[in-house]
């Protein structure tokens, strides 16, 4: 007979899920209510309202898409894309290769603008793919890529956009909460994140945004959107702003109490002190790892500092790393992906994982498991030099 299922406690240092906040998890378990209920539809107004806040927008069509930042990925591009429209995709690593996928599955054209994993998005490269192709509708890229690790200039990236009348799709999901974002003032038109990254939230919910721009396009397109549950003009009866509400879907309504609870925590710290606190936590892990001897992708003023993408000592299985991390220590860091599989481990540092316990947990279980497997690292100085971090503030 099946039982109840009952998880092993985990610190999530991967990149991602991220540990989910106590208080997030205690609001999992409050009554749930109909997502019509006037309480609820409460609730929702503040959602979007703290949304803003964490985006720097005032959009009004900004709000939680009930499904994963995938689905906020696809949210954006179904609703903006038609056939025929040409897409600039910059491709820096996985998630620029989905977008991709998106375009194409729309109808679109896309036009690569590559860069190698663990670079930025080359601006320039940008500028000359606006110059050799006409009528460009829209560029899309990701903020902060998580399968390697590295942020590319947003703002930069939509200036040039924005010179070229098209707008911009951004893939946030991995930078939201924990770096520096301002949608309004970047001028970026559409937006999509993850609630599992650096807003310790579990994931299922995708915040976007678009601004008016972006609204305009989708009111005039010239083709239905191909899908009727990501129709933002569909979606907006229901989390439009009033009481007064059109059903669309039954809201995730407990996963909303949680998310709700994760953006009244930010608002509680502050925008800016949670990127600072990433940035802070980061700068200990980075000065223990490298007394460690141990390298990392990207190089520093590009560094994602919550999701850090580290070289494997040479001789280890980066694999049995892993599975002894989570058998002896109950830690999950992660592997790399594509060319970059068996090569690197990504380790996070998001939302309610990005404090100095975990930092040293995961520099102490590192040394000490590395160690036993033969690896040729310097022992002893990794703690000392995230200490000496944590000391100096």
């Amino acid at each position: 007979m099946t039982t109840s299922f009952y998880p092993p406690q985990r610190t999530l240092m991967g990149p991602g899920p991220s540990d989910v906040h106590p208080r997030v998890l205690a609001a999992l378990s409050r009554p749930t209510i109909g997502h019509l209920d006037p309480e609820f539809i409460r609730m929702m107004d503040e959602v979007k309202q703290m949304l803003q806040y964490a985006f720097k927008t005032e959009s009004p069509l900004t709000m939680p898409i009930s499904a994963p930042g995938s689905a906020g990925m696809e949210a954006c591009f179904v609703n903006l894309v038609e056939p025929g429209d040409k897409v600039i995709v910059c491709q820096n690593g996985v998630f620029g290769g989905r977008m991709k996928e998106n375009v194409e599955r729309f109808g679109g054209t896309a036009i690569m603008v590559e860069d190698d994993w663990g670079k930025p998005v080359d601006p320039a490269k940008v500028k000359a793919a606006f110059a050799a192709h006409s009528d460009v509708k829209i560029l899309a890229f990701v903020h902060a890529e998580t399968s390697t690790g590295v942020l590319s200039d947003a703002k930069t990236l939509c200036q040039i956009a924005q010179h070229h009348g098209a707008l911009t799709i951004v893939d946030t999901v991995t930078s939201l909460g924990g770096s520096e974002l301002d949608v309004d003032g970047w001028g970026v038109d559409a937006v999509y994140s993850g609630t599992q990254k650096c807003l310790s939230c579990p994931p299922g919910i995708s915040p976007i945004s678009f601004n008016q721009r972006a609204i305009e396009v989708i009111e005039k397109r010239q083709t239905k959107t191909p899908s009727w549950f990501l129709d933002q003009k569909l979606v907006m009866g229901y989390w439009g702003g009033g009481a007064k509400r059109a059903y669309h879907h039954t809201a995730p309504v407990n996963a909303l109490y949680a998310f709700h609870e994760s953006l009244v925590m930010l608002e509680e710290e502050g925008l800016e002190n949670a990127w600072a606190r990433h940035r802070h936590h980061h700068n200990a892990l980075r000065d223990g790892l490298e007394a460690m001897g141990i390298g990392f992708l990207v190089e520093e003023p590009y560094r994602l500092p919550q999701l850090n993408s580290v070289f494997v000592p040479e001789g280890i299985d980066e694999a049995e790393v892993r599975s002894r991390l989570l058998a002896d220590y109950s830690l999950e860091i992660g592997a790399g992906l594509g060319a970059l599989a068996g090569k690197v481990w990504r380790i996070g540092l998001m939302g309610a994982a990005c404090n100095k316990k975990n930092v040293l947990l995961c520099l102490s279980a590192l040394e000490n498991t590395l160690s036993a497997m033969g690896a040729d690292i310097p022992t002893g100085k990794a703690i000392a030099a995230a200490q000496a971090v944590y000391n100096a503030n």
